[in-house]
């Protein structure tokens, strides 16, 4: 199966508008990280919020627009597919629009990000990458939208441990310190926060505090090494080590932006 990038885009709009004949052959797919727009899908008038994805297929006529007076972003890819295992994601071959609320919309958004930052930057082989990182995507939304949404009991304990999370993503934080916050036993909160968020705690953790260092690392004075230390990598070599893989750039990349 061969999923080909050929349009990446970061949407941050209040106003804006797209339209679509059905002459295409390529897939969109979309992640809204905020806000909400309309889409007309055929006959079908679907909202898009803040955490959903939706796909809309090959050939399928629509129009799309901003509500008024609603800022919003998203990220936006369009791609051809083809090739051998293709009909594996029914996603791809039932030549219906899709929308699903990922569980693990907080690292979905992440790699869509690192998508369109590649692409926008032109960075070497950003479209393999990036078409790479498409198809992972929606193989595991492909898995999601088939075994059905979480319950909201599971979706009521995964929320409060990723607040807890949010709260203390600077300490030591593992499946007991979580299995206790939420009045379960270790091995049922690390598989229930899995299942709601398709993450391990450890990987969660790990991606909050990047996010906050990617933030840091632009709008802070801070060092690299004191950055490291306040997330709780009082080892500098294993913090650049975790932050190269996990945005494909090394801390002072994000340093060279800072303001002032």
């Amino acid at each position: 199966m061969a999923i080909r990038l050929r349009e990446v885009r970061h949407d941050r709009v209040m106003e804006w508008f797209e339209e679509e004949s059905g002459d295409s052959l390529l897939f969109t797919l979309v992640l809204l990280n905020y806000g909400k727009c309309v889409y007309w899908l055929g006959a079908d008038k679907v909202i898009a919020e803040k955490g959903d994805a939706l796909l809309i297929p090959a050939g399928m006529a629509y129009y799309a627009k901003s509500i008024p007076s609603v800022f919003h972003e998203k990220y936006v890819a369009k791609f051809a597919a083809a090739g051998a295992g293709l009909e594996e994601l029914p996603w791809l071959t039932d030549r219906q629009w899709r929308k699903l609320k990922p569980a693990m919309f907080e690292w979905a958004a992440s790699r869509f990000r690192t998508i369109a930052e590649e692409w926008a930057d032109r960075t070497a082989y950003a479209g393999l990458r990036g078409s790479a990182i498409a198809l992972e995507l929606l193989v595991l939304w492909n898995r999601e939208w088939s075994s059905g949404p979480v319950t909201a009991a599971v979706d009521y304990h995964a929320q409060r441990m990723k607040d807890y999370i949010l709260e203390h993503y600077r300490e030591k934080i593992t499946k007991e310190t979580l299995g206790d916050h939420i009045g379960r036993s270790p091995n049922y909160a690390a598989a229930l926060f899995r299942r709601a968020t398709g993450q391990t705690i450890s990987e969660y953790v790990h991606a909050t505090r990047i996010k906050k260092a990617v933030y840091l690392l632009s709008d802070s004075l801070l060092t690299v090494g004191e950055i490291a230390d306040l997330l709780g990598y009082p080892d500098v070599s294993y913090f650049h080590r975790l932050f190269k893989r996990a945005t494909g750039k090394n801390p002072s990349d994000y340093m060279k932006d800072r303001r002032g």
